[in-house]
């Protein structure tokens, strides 16, 4: 089961699409929206990151800090933030670390054994580091409620 409201979120640290490590608690005082996806170069996550580039704007205004993480390599995240323009980071989580730790590993996508991958899961973290929304679906193919993750953002 996935992290809840009101939980503290496990700070980690993971390198970016660039190599540049990113440490969770380093970003208190300002919000933080995790953005869980399966796979770089796959057609709903594409959509997703590409949906949240485009709402970047209203996501700042609201003082929201964003990343996308992903069992991919760095390698592979910088070629897929490269190919679709995105202007946040790509965090890898290579090892799944931190997919288990926020409880989202996805096992055997595609019914390939062994392809665990981060579920579609998306997390918005306050100022204070605790869980404000949690939005984890139950089919990777499904888009998370993006009019829902704005409008927790803009509340806090």
């Amino acid at each position: 089961m996935a992290l809840s409201v009101g939980h503290s979120a496990p700070d980690f640290t993971l390198v970016d699409n660039t190599l540049t490590p990113h440490t969770l608690s380093s970003y208190k005082g300002q919000s933080v929206i995790l953005a869980f996806f399966p796979a770089a170069f796959t057609g709903v996550c594409e959509k997703e990151m590409c949906t949240f580039r485009d709402n970047l704007g209203n996501l700042s205004s609201a003082n929201a800090k964003i990343f996308g993480i992903s069992v991919d390599l760095p390698f592979s995240a910088d070629a897929f933030s490269k190919k679709n323009e995105l202007n946040f980071p790509i965090l890898s989580d290579m090892n799944r670390e931190v997919t288990k730790a926020y409880d989202v590993l996805f096992p055997n996508l595609a019914n390939v054994p062994g392809l665990d991958v981060s579920a579609r899961a998306v997390y918005l973290i306050d100022a204070d580091g605790i869980i404000q929304y949690v939005e984890v679906t139950e089919n990777p193919g499904v888009e998370p409620n993006y009019a829902a993750v704005m409008s927790a953002a803009a509340s806090l």
